[in-house]
């Protein structure tokens, strides 16, 4: 059973991520108290704002992007960072070269790899995470005036104990019937890649279709599009739609709100 008496514990995320979903929290933390016996379940963890936020016991954390789950997992194992952190130009370079250099010589799943990553997150353009179609990071530096970076983690060590972290396409993850998933696939929108894969419409519908074969409680995130709306309730999906701001474009009079839309199913009442 999981034991939530610790679960008003929140803990921000530890890295920049587009499409955040704090503001998220209390209503999934709301719902989730119900669920108390069941592992929560991100196929697409990302920033891990949803997961740190409501603070599980236990947890199967998931995402296509192996650099994320490498840094998860060593933090996992009380990462301590021992970089030179500095926020110019040349050190910033200098470790995108190392970091694609590991990359190219499939040493990328080192703790080297991990503390560049988080160094590479917290100094580029917006905390942007872009690969090219050779799986080489492309993010150019940021222009912060000044950088709060972390270089101890070991914190994290009894929060995540009990947490797996994997790097898997969704389908391939081992559910059990006493799972609660929180779903949040890339938007469907165009993006630059994320991960070396790109996510497609294709990959939105097969997500949806194999949603729909499972009986376990569900909440889903996505904008608000248009065939997404109706991909939604084509599954029979509750739907509600919240207005939340978008920080993240190279041009500023594109940020504002957009329109999300929070998709529920085998769940009894939703707030």
């Amino acid at each position: 059973m999981i034991n939530l008496k610790n679960s008003e514990n929140s803990y921000k995320p530890l890295l920049k991520w587009a499409g955040g979903k704090r503001w998220l929290v209390p209503i999934i933390k709301n719902i989730y108290v119900n669920y108390r016996n069941y592992r929560f379940v991100e196929p697409f963890c990302g920033g891990l704002s949803i997961t740190l936020g409501i603070n599980p016991d236990i947890a199967l954390l998931n995402d296509i992007n192996k650099h994320l789950i490498n840094f998860y997992n060593y933090v996992k194992n009380g990462l301590i960072i021992n970089l030179n952190m500095r926020n110019d130009k040349d050190t910033y370079y200098n470790y995108r070269d190392r970091f694609n250099g590991l990359i190219k010589n499939n040493n990328d799943n080192t703790g080297e790899a991990a503390q560049l990553f988080y160094y590479l997150n917290h100094t580029d353009y917006n905390g942007l995470c872009r690969f090219n179609s050779s799986g080489l990071f492309n993010v150019p530096c940021g222009k912060y005036k000044n950088i709060n970076y972390k270089y101890d983690f070991s914190e994290y060590k009894d929060i995540m104990k009990d947490w797996e972290f994997v790097n898997k396409d969704f389908s391939e993850l081992n559910l059990n019937h006493n799972d609660f998933l929180y779903v949040d696939p890339p938007y469907d929108v165009e993006f630059t890649k994320y991960s070396k894969e790109d996510f497609s419409w294709d990959d939105q519908v097969r997500l949806i279709k194999w949603l729909n074969n499972l009986k376990n409680p569900i909440i889903i995130s996505n904008q608000a599009t248009p065939r997404i709306i109706e991909l939604y309730k084509q599954y029979n999906y509750k739907i509600e739609f919240k207005d939340v701001p978008r920080f993240i474009n190279s041009d500023k009079n594109k940020r504002g709100n957009v329109k999300e839309i929070i998709g529920i199913k085998n769940i009894e009442w939703f707030l």
